[in-house]
């Protein structure tokens, strides 16, 4: 006993040290796990980040290091998680959901003023009486035109609040003095469901260009219409389309495939799995349907491909989509910024993965289109990769096969002709529709008396048109661009514009249909039948 009395002063005295030392390091606005644990990685990060914000000696935008090092992070993990920053959120929003408010029109900024293609159908522009070729000149007050005025700028002018009002002043051609037109903003959808029209009398078509949350309701409008006008089997169309929402595709599936198949199941890191069955609410689980896809074809397009390839429903139409198996929760990062991190893998009905490999990078991984191309696989399909070890059988006795994208049953090459470089140039940027546009400002009338249907069944591009685009281009392109060898393409792209420029809502589509030789192979398949 009088050896501890003896240093008990001494004890306690260390003690008190100790708790006033480790007391100056904690932060009591920490959890109690936290107090007692470190996590040197994130420490050093956020050190780094303050020494920088602090001590560097020049001035630095310490938030575009931290989406810099958001990114650095997630191009190690896999190529389909991303940082979203916080200024494109409500455009990446507006996206997913499939609408936002506004007045309702197609433009583009033509010779600093902003132009109108088209008044949306049924929209509040078109409603308040505003037509293609107007100039919208001002929105209360607020002049938009000139040019520095950007096309971000010029579309929050339009934009606001649900049923919030604008004046407008708007110019159009032959009167006499500025009109004056009150717009009612409404709802508008981004459509996701291009077109959906009759190929024959007994098959009708229908194209999807992506996932979002309003693309069921279209889809089922769209099929409801086609079944009115005789469809007993349906060509759903899915090329180009980059994917979406997951349960939107098994929604989509859920149409053809009869009670309680399998869509698909979902494994997350830690082995739990969830699945995905068919309902009773499926209208169309007796009609056939035949499955567009291509290389850009992707993730929920894929859902829906292989849900109704491992089923044995209907027939798979195209060229080897592009492979992505992974999904994706959205996760809110505290500042208005978000990251889509992949959160497990989804499988067929048969238990395939259609994720190709990523190992060797996102540049690797990205550029494996030209790997497909340059070994000839978009024009033969002999050409295709596959891995005998990821062989799956279907119920029906069909081979399919995983480990990267879904093999159609029916192989369709790359049309060359109508897909060529040249062309996609001219229509990305946005050759074909500004000179239509231009051609219809000589004189829209000429149009006035031409049903829809007459003009794509019977319209004819004249050779003197082609040449006035020629001349049109070599005016405006940065670089010579001839297209002598696509004379006949060039009419189509033309024709098409025109249609949609004039008519809208799957226009485009069912003129360029008429050249396409998957859906001539459609056509042929269901004649078979």
């Amino acid at each position: 006993m009088p050896y501890q009395k003896k240093y008990l002063p001494l004890i306690l005295g260390v003690a008190i040290a100790a708790g006033i030392f480790i007391g100056g390091k904690l932060d009591f606005t920490d959890s109690p796990d936290r107090l007692f644990s470190t996590n040197s990685k994130k420490d050093k990060l956020n050190r780094l980040i303050d020494y920088i914000e602090y001590d560097y000696v020049d001035e630095v935008n310490t938030d575009s290091i931290v989406d810099i090092t958001v990114n650095g992070i997630l191009d190690n993990l896999d190529p389909h998680s991303v940082y979203i920053p916080k200024e494109d959120m409500a455009r990446v929003a507006e996206e997913m959901k499939g609408d936002f408010v506004g007045i309702g029109v197609s433009f583009y900024t033509y010779r600093d003023t902003i132009a109108v293609i088209r008044a949306i159908e049924n929209g509040p522009s078109a409603k308040a009486g505003i037509k293609g070729g107007d100039r919208i000149i001002m929105a209360d007050g607020d002049t938009l035109f000139g040019n520095k005025l950007k096309d971000g700028e010029i579309i929050k002018k339009l934009k606001g609040s649900k049923n919030s009002k604008v004046k407008l002043k708007v110019y159009r051609r032959g009167e006499p003095k500025l009109l004056d037109f009150t717009v009612k903003r409404s709802t508008i959808p981004i459509k996701s469901v291009d077109a959906a029209y009759m190929l024959t009398d007994k098959l009708g078509y229908i194209k999807v260009n992506r996932f979002a949350e309003s693309t069921y309701k279209e889809f089922k409008a769209g099929i409801e219409k086609l079944e009115a006008l005789g469809a007993t089997e349906i060509t759903l169309d899915l090329r180009n389309n980059p994917g979406g929402f997951l349960g939107i595709a098994e929604q989509i599936a859920d149409e053809f495939l009869e009670d309680d198949k399998l869509i698909l199941f979902t494994k997350n890191k830690r082995g739990n799995i969830e699945k995905s069955f068919a309902t009773e609410k499926g209208d169309f689980e007796d009609g056939n349907v035949y499955v567009l896809i291509d290389e850009n074809s992707a993730s929920a397009s894929e859902i829906v491909a292989g849900a109704l390839q491992d089923n044995d429903k209907g027939t798979i139409v195209g060229r080897r989509s592009y492979g992505k198996g992974l999904v994706q929760r959205e996760m809110d990062l505290g500042d208005g910024s978000a990251v889509r991190l992949t959160v497990s893998r989804y499988y067929t009905p048969t238990g395939r993965s259609i994720q190709r490999p990523y190992n060797k990078g996102n540049k690797d991984y990205y550029d494996e289109y030209f790997e497909r191309l340059d070994r000839g696989e978009l024009l033969d399909p002999d050409k295709i990769q596959v891995d005998d070890s990821l062989k799956f059988t279907t119920p029906g006795g069909k081979i399919v096969y995983g480990g990267g994208g879904i093999i159609p049953d029916v192989f369709v090459p790359i049309d060359n002709s109508m897909q060529n470089e040249t062309l996609s140039y001219l229509l990305r940027r946005g050759f074909f529709g500004n000179f239509v546009f231009e051609e219809l400002e000589k004189d829209r009338h000429i149009y006035d008396d031409i049903p829809r249907q007459e003009f794509i069944n019977n319209f004819k591009v004249s050779d003197d048109l082609v040449f006035a685009f020629q001349d049109y281009l070599n005016l405006r392109a940065e670089s010579k661009v001839t297209f002598v060898a696509y004379h006949d393409e060039v009419k189509q792209y033309i024709k098409a514009t025109l249609a949609d420029q004039l008519y809208g809502a799957g226009a485009f589509e069912e003129v360029y249909n008429q050249r396409d030789i998957m859906i001539d192979e459609v056509i042929k398949l269901s004649e078979e039948e």
